[in-house]
């Protein structure tokens, strides 16, 4: 079972939106198949995975109405990821931004989205996983990305990181025209503090307004302390630390070469899969 550990977990990650909450669900779903009588069970891979993704679905449904108390705006846990040129499961990790615009859907839209744009499952396939039949999986999918309504931007890792560069010279230089000229009109950027760290409560759109937010968080703050680069589910990110500690994780979604979202993380419950510092 162990070798199929590592694809399990991003099956529950990718409904749940937290990989502590997966790891949890692929351990309980372990415990619980050792129990079962295993001469009786023909595809044991895919049984799992249809426990996993069960238990995650109903996992979710219980996330959902927990966040009607969430202080301020709920963001999926972030997971850090390699280089995306080099990545071994780029398809099966979503893009943050991604991830982000799943929560529209309701938790049944997700699993199917999910098993056939992350996983490549035909439909056939994702209606023995979820027993359902075809048709309504074909169905489920149109109306999900029907949901959506937006494109995904698919951009190479070198251009990613090329605008998250131009983004840290444009702010160290302080010119407020050019970074302007470096947000798409769609721009807007959302925090999520989980009432443990102070945060922007509301959602800021605009070129200027958010111009205007990013040039005076950096000048007050982020100017200031340590940061390191990487990436957040294959999207460029900055980490920032304080006295060798995780405050605050920013996520960069770029549109060829601009950037149309911006993602504050300071939750510190959702900091577990992120660089530490030691």
């Amino acid at each position: 079972m162990e070798e199929h550990r590592t694809s399990l977990t991003l099956y529950a990650y990718n409904i749940l939106g937290s990989y502590e909450e997966a790891k949890d669900i692929v351990q309980d779903v372990f415990l619980k198949f050792t129990l079962l009588d295993h001469e009786k069970i023909e595809d044991k891979k895919l049984y799992l995975i249809r426990m996993v993704i069960n238990l995650a679905i109903d996992r979710k449904r219980k996330q959902k109405k927990q966040r009607a108390n969430y202080p301020g705006h709920w963001l999926p846990e972030p997971l850090a990821t390699d280089d995306p040129e080099s990545a071994i499961h780029k398809k099966q990790i979503l893009s943050y931004s991604l991830m982000v615009l799943l929560e529209k859907l309701d938790t049944k839209q997700r699993a199917v989205f999910i098993l056939k744009e992350a996983f490549d499952y035909d439909h056939e396939e994702i209606a023995k996983v979820l027993g359902i039949t075809t048709e309504s999986s074909r169905k489920i999918l149109s109306r999900a990305r029907n949901d959506l309504k937006s494109n995904v931007h698919l951009v190479s890792g070198k251009s990613q990181l090329n605008s998250l560069h131009k983004y840290l010279s444009v702010m160290e230089r302080g010119d407020m025209k050019e970074l302007e000229q470096l947000l798409t009109h769609e721009i807007f950027v959302v925090s999520d503090g989980g009432g443990k760290a102070t945060t922007i409560m509301n959602i800021v759109s605009g070129i200027k307004s958010v111009s205007a937010l990013l040039h005076g968080l950096y000048k007050k703050t982020y100017g200031k302390i340590r940061y390191t680069k990487g990436w957040v589910n294959y999207q460029p990110a900055l980490f920032y630390y304080v006295d060798n500690q995780l405050v605050t994780c920013q996520i960069f979604s770029v549109n060829g070469e601009q950037i149309d979202h911006v993602f504050f993380i300071r939750n510190p419950d959702k900091m577990n899969g992120l660089p530490k510092i030691s």
